[in-house]
């Protein structure tokens, strides 16, 4: 037989027990407070016709789809985001009670060039309302991001949201044409990642970046550019202040005030929320990448690791089922970036690290006893104490070394002795390593010292074991 090498395609990655917990610990706080909020789960396919996804991210995300073909040799795509799959479901589902507000947790893949800390097939975490105009909806979803990381033990935090529509009126005061609005915003988005330099640069003759690769320019003016310059200069630690900047630079364009009072509208709502300048801030440079978005966007950084860039973002996308339906949908939300929050989280140490789901091991060293190992095992899980059982017929002391490795806080010993005690043997392992750490004897020592052990009454297993995880905060 040939063996197969083990090995994973570029872009993906495996996750571990320790890694997938954590994220799994995450996504359950997160999704608390989606539901806090009333928001619903929806569950959609991986795989998307390729005409329903193409054409609706912009040019970047269009060459980034994943083409897959079925048994029936129809084009297909692996979905790059949760918003596009959720535009037609609401197409095709029209009884769906409006507004439509849902949450949706899955992989998404983007066949795009892969980096440190990033990746081809990642997760994304999404809130949206479908069917609601006003602006309370789109202060919803930023109050959502906030209480999401609030949750999540994080404090210093900035969630950031400016206007596609305000960012239109840059192309008025610009002399920029409609038709690349979306280029110039794709460049513009870039602002906090490559620098006012290279945005300069790419919005006019272009650059090589640091790879090697050819980053071609917009061909803008130097005026121009230098316009669109004096407007990202517009920033303030205050929302009004930047409201009042942006009537004063642009009050003279027809429909300027209309589309500046969203962001009037949105801001009051926030101080009515209860989310002020110290956590959300007006900045004009956000734009988003892709192309769908039609109204307000945000997105969210984490001050103490910015190198993470926008770990939850969002906006506003009323056309985008216009081309299921030919009719505008008033719809919003933002996406939480699971694997890049995880990993900023991580840096930041807010994130409790386990190698196993199991509270308690109950050893099992003695093949005679096998029964009294099962029945106590299924005692403890019945009075809902995450329980494993050691499979195998290692001595004691290999067992006590599994059960550190997995970091799991509870051993429990039971042998022919406690048996005719009628007591089981309880190892508190958190006390055994830190005692470990203070003794510079003989491990004879720390054997005689039995440190962390002690022995309940058989019939009181249960009630002790939950007595002691709490002590220790499981």
């Amino acid at each position: 037989m040939s063996l197969v090498q083990p090995r994973l395609s570029r872009g993906l990655r495996d996750l571990l027990p320790e890694d997938t917990l954590a994220r799994q610990a995450m996504i359950d706080v997160v999704r608390g407070v989606y539901e806090l909020y009333g928001f619903v789960p929806l569950t959609t396919p991986a795989v998307e016709y390729l005409d329903v996804l193409s054409g609706s991210g912009g040019k970047e995300i269009q060459e980034s789809i994943f083409i897959v073909q079925n048994p029936e040799e129809e084009q297909l795509g692996l979905r790059f985001d949760h918003t596009v799959p959720l535009a037609r479901v609401i197409a095709q589902y029209k009884e769906l009670p409006k507004p439509f507000r849902r949450y949706t947790i899955g992989p998404v893949w983007r066949a795009d060039k892969p980096g440190p800390g990033r990746f081809r097939e990642f997760v994304q975490f999404d809130i949206d309302a479908v069917g609601v105009q006003s602006e309370m909806a789109d202060t919803e979803i930023i109050g959502g991001i906030c209480d999401s990381l609030d949750a999540l033990g994080v404090s210093n935090y900035q969630v950031r949201f400016s206007s596609r529509r305000v960012l239109n009126l840059l192309l008025t005061y610009a002399s920029i044409t409609p038709e690349r609005a979306k280029d110039v915003f794709r460049v513009i988005d870039k602002l906090e990642k490559i620098g006012i330099a290279k945005v300069r640069l790419e919005l006019t003759t272009g650059y090589t970046d640091e790879s090697g690769d050819k980053i071609t320019g917009l061909g803008l003016t130097a005026p121009q550019v230098d316009q669109i310059e004096q407007f990202l200069a517009i920033r303030s630690a205050s929302r009004s202040e930047i409201v009042k900047q942006l009537h004063d630079t642009f009050g003279a364009i027809p429909g300027a005030n209309e589309e500046i009072a969203v962001l009037e509208k949105m801001s009051h709502y926030l101080d009515v929320a209860g989310y002020h300048d110290d956590r959300v801030i007006i900045d004009l440079s956000i734009a988003r990448g892709l192309a769908y978005y039609s109204g307000p966007v945000f997105e969210t950084i984490l001050l103490d690791a910015p190198q993470y860039g926008s770990v939850f973002s969002g906006g506003r996308y009323d056309d985008l089922v216009m081309r299921f339906l030919g009719e505008s949908v008033p719809a919003t939300g933002a996406s939480m970036g699971v694997d890049r929050l995880l990993a900023a989280l991580r840096s930041l140490d807010k994130v409790k690290l386990r190698k196993s789901t199991a509270d308690v091991l109950v050893t099992a060293f003695d093949p005679q006893m096998n029964d009294d190992y099962i029945a106590m095992t299924y005692e403890l899980r019945r009075a809902g104490i995450r329980t494993e059982m050691y499979m195998g017929t290692d001595r004691a002391g290999k067992q006590i070394k599994f059960a550190d490795k997995l970091e799991i806080p509870v051993v429990l010993l039971y042998g022919p002795d406690e048996k005719a005690k009628n007591v089981v043997t309880i190892k508190d392992m958190s006390i055994g390593r830190e005692r470990a750490k203070q003794l510079t004897g003989s491990r004879d020592q720390w054997l005689q010292e039995r440190p962390g052990q002690f022995e309940v009454p058989r019939e009181n297993l249960a009630d002790s074991v939950k007595e002691l995880l709490a002590k220790i905060a499981v």
